[in-house]
């Protein structure tokens, strides 16, 4: 039973129908001293090994029991057994104050039913940069995954109860302390990414927009009245959340990808399981921590991290199990196809944004200098590691020459490898050494069919995760490179020569994403926009994300729409109401 001095009297969804002989969580968040926002002057190295070392506060003894309710009985759960218990305080602040992280942010527990829990079993965390640990993170199960689901099921009640105005002003709360944090949390994706602190700090304001923009949307999730065929009818038309939404999600953006699917879910009532990459969850847990100071209640926004060993039983349980009912996956169209199966058994709604395979066209008309930014923005963000990163360029025969020329003087003057957190970075390491063999792959077979490297072409003398920023010419169709997504900073560009040879070029593929042409012709901006078979088009434009704006592909590269007006529904049932005897 809720309290009457919450206000919140209306029936509640039932997706969220409490468990009999368990009370629903009260709409209010449960903190203990972990997550008090006093400062604390306890600061993690970045590439410093061991675990990361922070005080869990003297309200850790009190989780034990707590967590006792949420976790499945039998053997299996006796087997993962949680340790909850305070951690060791860290030593004093380090030397390397520009490479320090916060530990008032940094979390090495999952994020269960509000409580920061730790396994038995922990995995590294490394930097991509210098291969060195950064912490360890409790190794989530199938047993910490059920639990989470539990939690989250459990406060869908209060939650999707919670006057939408309540709703909104706790999470434009949270879009204020990921602003307030902005520099802490730019830090930790570089550290765990590898990314420049320059862009880590663009994907915060980026990952915080969609907190904000959800915030707002909160407020206008509208039904209908629909004129009814009998005089004593009236037909109305009600949205209300779906239920306990799993968020799967990438490394590559490892805050942004959690905030655009979790802005809207908890925008439109829905509670959260959040499963983060295992090569980035610092950021994840990060966001969990803010969630509590903002006041998001308890079991409202759970972390369940997990190694690369663990992921399969997590993945499973998120995508089986009954009490979830919606699933939320970025990230490679195969592993989309698996889940897609695993869901099935259950019917779950399901939007997936997967692979990438972008075309980037330059025609005759275009403006070759506008065009050239534009690549350079389109490819290289990232170091080629997103999934709407332009992975095929197509230049028309007019000016291919001169493109190609400029593209290359760009990429030498503009772009520069190194360390995120040097001030004078452009291209950080990629993720690990199996991109870089990728990389390499593409263009060892490449070259070995008649292609050209015009710049770059190997593995920088920084270390095993860097590339230097490759530009091939000559490239053809039949190569690998214009197959399969790189996913690193190779650009290939092929020859053209008449429009429709291009369009037919860009749209071979079997998915559909991103797509990028620069003309300056009217009608073949009108022709091409239509013609390409992608679900984003960017025009005279190499970057075209925001929260305003639906994301998301056609084809093999995906379902539904994230960000935009159109997101939130993604989180919604429709459900028809008639009354009649009137």
């Amino acid at each position: 039973m809720l309290r009457e001095a919450e206000g919140l009297s209306r029936p509640h969804s039932p997706r969220y129908a409490p468990t009999p002989g368990r009370l629903p969580p009260a709409a209010v968040p449960r903190r203990d001293a972990a997550s008090s926002t006093a400062p604390r002057q306890l600061l993690l190295r970045v590439g410093a090994g061991g675990p990361c070392r922070g005080c869990a506060g003297p309200a850790a003894c009190r989780q034990s029991a707590a967590m006792a309710t949420l976790l499945p009985r039998g053997a299996a759960a006796a087997r993962r057994r949680l340790l909850l218990r305070p951690a060791p305080l860290a030593p004093g602040p380090v030397r390397a104050a520009s490479r320090a992280l916060s530990a008032a942010l940094v979390r090495r527990g999952g994020l269960v039913g509000g409580r920061w829990v730790e396994t038995a079993a922990a995995f590294p965390v490394q930097d991509p940069a210098s291969g060195e640990e950064l912490g360890r993170v409790s190794d989530c199960g199938a047993a910490e995954a059920r639990a989470a689901v539990r939690a989250a099921h459990e406060a869908g009640a209060a939650w999707s109860r919670l006057p939408a105005k309540e709703r909104s002003a706790r999470l434009r709360r949270w879009y204020e302390l990921m602003m307030e944090n902005k520099e802490e949390l730019a830090r930790i994706i570089t550290a765990e990414n590898g990314k420049p602190l320059k862009e880590a700090q663009g994907e915060i304001v980026y990952s915080a927009s969609f907190l904000e923009w959800f915030a707002e949307e909160a407020r206008r999730i509208y039904g209908d009245v629909i004129p009814a065929s009998a005089k004593d009818r009236r037909v109305l038309v009600l949205k209300q959340p779906v239920g306990v939404a799993a968020i799967i999600t990438p490394w590559n953006f490892p805050s942004a990808m959690i905030t655009r699917k979790v802005g809207a879910a908890l925008a439109a009532g829905c509670t959260v399981v959040v499963k983060p990459a295992e090569d980035t969850p610092l950021s994840a847990l990060a966001l969990g921590e803010l969630a509590n100071q903002a006041g998001i209640p308890a079991g409202v926004y759970n972390v369940v991290p997990c190694s690369r060993q663990q992921t399969a039983a997590v993945g499973e349980v998120l995508c089986t199990d009954p009490l979830v009912s919606k699933i939320s996956f970025t990230g490679s169209t195969a592993t989309g196809k698996i889940l897609l199966k695993h869901a099935a058994g259950t019917v779950k709604r399901v939007s997936m944004e997967l692979g990438g395979h972008a075309p980037f066209i330059v025609f005759d008309s275009a403006n070759v200098d506008q065009a050239v930014t534009g690549a350079l923005a389109s490819k290289y963000r990232n170091s080629g590691q997103t999934c709407v990163c332009t992975n095929r360029f197509l230049v028309q025969k007019g000016i291919h020459d001169e493109f190609v020329e400029k593209f290359a003087k760009a990429i030498e003057k503009e772009l520069h490898v190194g360390n995120g957190f040097d001030a004078k970075t452009t291209q950080g390491p990629l993720i690990n050494e199996k991109a870089v063999e990728k990389v390499e792959k593409h263009i060892k077979d490449a070259v070995s069919q008649g292609a050209s490297v015009v710049t770059g072409g190997k593995r920088h003398s920084l270390g095993k995760n860097f590339f230097e920023p490759t530009l091939l010419s000559n490239v053809t169709t039949k190569m690998l490179c214009t197959q399969e997504e790189t996913f690193g900073p190779l650009a290939p560009v092929i020859k053209f020569e008449t429009e429709a040879e291009a369009v037919a070029i860009a749209n071979a593929a079997n998915v559909g994403l991103a797509g990028y042409f620069y003309s300056q012709d009217p009608a073949q901006i009108w022709r091409v926009a239509e013609q390409l078979e992608v679900g984003m088009v960017g025009v005279n434009e190499g970057i075209i994300s925001s929260a305003e704006c639906p994301f998301g592909g056609v084809k093999e590269s995906g379902l539904g729409r994230e960000g935009s007006k159109y997101g939130i529904d993604e989180y919604l049932e429709i459900k028809y109401v008639c009354f009649g005897g009137l």
